[in-house]
């Protein structure tokens, strides 16, 4: 990044400060729904429970798969309600969703509650900030993506430590009661604040029937009609089923190659870093050069992560794996941040990311039950790690012909 880079960037951040920083809490808050927060108390739960891992991932993957389904229609909120309004009711529901994870006490419960934590965590909350984010930006909506995407960084980076420190010294139960006190006492009145004036544009669209006409504002009708949609989600939802899946059974993993809970922990560390510097460089480069041509990239450094972590069992590996796997992750935030925006449009970008993120759902809940299960069937964690790489750079091929595709249809808007 040059001077003249670092100077507009430095600006950039201190005019949009207060929309920016909403968007963080949003995606840091969003961290109580996310697979690498519950997992980090799939042992607890498991045991509590008496359930194996094949049984918990089946009751996630089930709960993850009616969220998807459900976010079809909760998604399409931020096309009708100020994004404020959204969030601080999101932030709310959450709160009690954690709430219920502190008192679970059967499998029922627990697939009812985990419904909630991925549909409000994984699904509302980051939503709702990247449809802002690309509402509200046009020239700068690469870094305004990457900076709001942050806050999940921030969560992945510091969560897991701290929940370690927390278990070392207090019930597991306790733990998402302080997550419940934390979205209540903290992120309600935060994000209220920050979020209570909007940038123009404002979060809600409102067109003139002239202006929803006009080339370039696609209906989500249309975008779930166009098959170059589904070509791109076939492959860029890869670091979200297998990437998920790793995390979700770190603990089975872990146990295999004999590395501790901290190293774990310190993993996750990692991987925030590459995935902070790959947001960063990302979002610059899509500001200048359009997210279409990031297509073909964001799959390669997650291949070798599968491959480095399929090829040994030493802790230096789990860090490789982790950092490049940051690495791809942020690129795609980046891309999902960005990518439908600039092909299909903003009037109904909340409809279509809905049906974006459903399909992101989805596949975060299929890694984790599918993985289970064949794990509980004998195949070795180093065989589905070597398939899922071979599948990426099959992606990664797919999608270097289909962005030149994307980008032409971007030209011709």
């Amino acid at each position: 990044m040059n001077r003249h880079d670092l100077s507009s960037t430095l600006s950039f951040l201190q005019v949009n400060a207060r929309w920016l920083v909403g968007g963080m809490m949003l995606t840091v808050f969003s961290s109580f729904g996310q697979a690498f927060f519950i997992s980090l108390f799939g042992s607890s739960l498991r045991a509590s429970l008496s359930m194996s891992n094949g049984q918990f991932g089946a009751i996630f993957m089930l709960s993850t798969l009616a969220s998807a389904a459900s976010f079809l229609f909760i998604g399409r909120l931020v096309d009708r309600y100020p994004a404020r309004f959204v969030a601080l009711g999101a932030c709310l529901a959450l709160s009690m969703a954690c709430l219920g994870m502190s008192l679970v006490s059967s499998t029922a419960m627990l697939l009812l509650v985990l419904y909630a934590l991925r549909l409000l965590g994984q699904g509302l909350l980051p939503h709702i900030a990247m449809v802002c984010m690309a509402r509200w930006y046009v020239a700068e909506r690469g870094r305004a993506v990457a900076v709001a995407s942050l806050g999940h960084q921030m969560g992945v980076a510091l969560l897991p430590l701290l929940v370690v420190s927390l278990l070392a010294r207090a019930d597991w139960r306790s733990v998402w009661l302080l997550g419940a006190l934390s979205l209540l006492l903290v992120a309600l009145p935060v994000i209220h604040l920050l979020m209570r004036v909007e940038r123009k544009p404002r979060g809600v669209v409102t067109v003139s029937s002239d202006e929803a006409e006009q080339p370039g504002q696609w209906t989500y009708r249309e975008v779930a009609g166009d098959p170059y949609f589904w070509l791109t989600l076939m492959f860029v939802l890869i670091p979200a089923f297998a990437g998920t899946s790793v995390i979700f059974h770190q603990a089975h993993i872990s146990d295999l190659k004999g590395w501790s809970a901290s190293l774990i922990a310190g993993g996750m560390t990692a991987m925030s870093v590459g995935n902070v510097a790959a947001l960063l460089l990302s979002g610059q480069f899509v500001d200048r050069r359009g997210a279409s041509r990031l297509l073909p990239v964001f799959l390669l450094p997650f291949a070798l992560a599968c491959l480095v972590l399929s090829g040994t069992d030493q802790a230096w590996g789990l860090l490789v794996f982790m950092v490049l796997l940051g690495i791809s992750q942020g690129m795609s935030t980046t891309l999902f941040g960005t990518l439908f925006a600039e092909i299909y449009g903003t009037q109904h970008l909340g409809s279509i990311r809905a049906l974006l993120m459903s399909a992101i759902v989805l596949a975060t809940a299929l890694g984790p039950g599918l993985s289970g299960y064949l794990i509980d069937h004998g195949v070795s964690v180093d065989a589905l790690l070597r398939g899922v790489a071979v599948y990426a750079l099959c992606g990664a091929a797919a999608l270097w012909g289909l962005s030149r595709v994307l980008v032409q249809r971007v030209g011709d808007t």
